[in-house]
């Protein structure tokens, strides 16, 4: 693995962080050191320089492409920490389904916004989970959506194929059956859940065009990465996107206090969710 310098890294650092948002300082040289030196190798640099030079100088952008790919590709697998499930399950769903049926809308409608979605597995835990509380999900019109700054991360979402071990991580063999197909050495998700989900790349720190407002955001572990500024500048951005009496649903070791006063925090047993104020 080839080492980056000290002074490639004071370059390395703030182009990161321009193109991703992501807040690294010197102690992350392993971590741009063992995402990046691949990409290294897959374009014949011989320096972490060069490979600065080489993107800056592509105009398709490729190069920022892959390296955007590579940084922000995170740990994920279906129904992880499954608190948040749980949360949706036992209290946000039913609370909404409660909300719909005392409206009397005929045709009830829940949309639900994964934003850095990764790979989908977590768009389709949250599909997975309406498809068993909700009796009658054929008269609802149920929208999914996943974002992700990474265009790979979006692509394999939006395939949603995965291997063995992903498959067989946070899931059960009934779940694998019930909602996957065997594709040779891989498994594909079943139309039934693809059917109700939609993916598009997505920057938190960019305005935010086209998307509706949703009922229920998701957005675990991604401030964490973020500058304070940035995050004030991402949950401004979550708020404006929420329906009035939506919940926000953040990471367990995330908090809102000293970085947004739009929200209002709602603990439900061992779970936090958020609303607007």
């Amino acid at each position: 693995m080839k080492k980056i310098s000290t002074g490639e890294l004071k370059i390395f650092i703030p182009y990161v962080n321009k193109l991703t948002g992501i807040v690294l300082d010197h102690s992350k040289a392993y971590l741009i050191e063992s995402r990046l030196g691949p990409l290294l190798d897959t374009l014949g640099c011989d320096t972490y320089s060069q490979l600065y030079t080489k993107a800056r100088g592509d105009l398709s952008k490729r190069i920022e492409k892959s390296i955007i790919d590579a940084i922000t590709t995170n740990e994920t697998y279906f129904f992880r920490d499954k608190t948040p499930f749980e949360l949706l399950k036992f209290k946000i769903i039913p609370d909404h389904i409660d909300s719909q049926k005392s409206s009397g809308i005929l045709r009830p409608s829940l949309r639900i916004w994964s934003a850095a979605c990764s790979t989908g597995q977590e768009v389709y835990s949250i599909a997975m989970v309406l498809r068993e509380i909700i009796p009658d999900i054929a008269r609802w019109q149920i929208s999914i959506r996943g974002t992700d700054i990474s265009d790979a991360a979006v692509q394999q979402a939006s395939v949603g194929r995965y291997s063995k071990v992903e498959v067989e991580r946070g899931m059960t063999q009934s779940q694998i059956q019930k909602y996957f197909i065997q594709d040779g050495k891989q498994w594909k998700v079943k139309d039934l859940l693809r059917a109700m989900v939609q993916f598009q790349k997505g920057n938190l720190l960019q305005p935010l065009l086209g998307l509706p407002k949703f009922d229920i955001i998701l957005a675990r572990n991604v401030a964490i990465y973020f500058s304070m500024d940035d995050r004030r500048i991402m949950y401004s951005q979550l708020a404006n996107q929420l329906q009035p009496g939506g919940m926000l649903i953040i990471g367990a070791s995330e908090s809102l206090m000293g970085v947004s006063d739009q929200f209002q925090r709602i603990n439900y047993l061992n779970s936090t969710f958020y609303t607007l104020k």
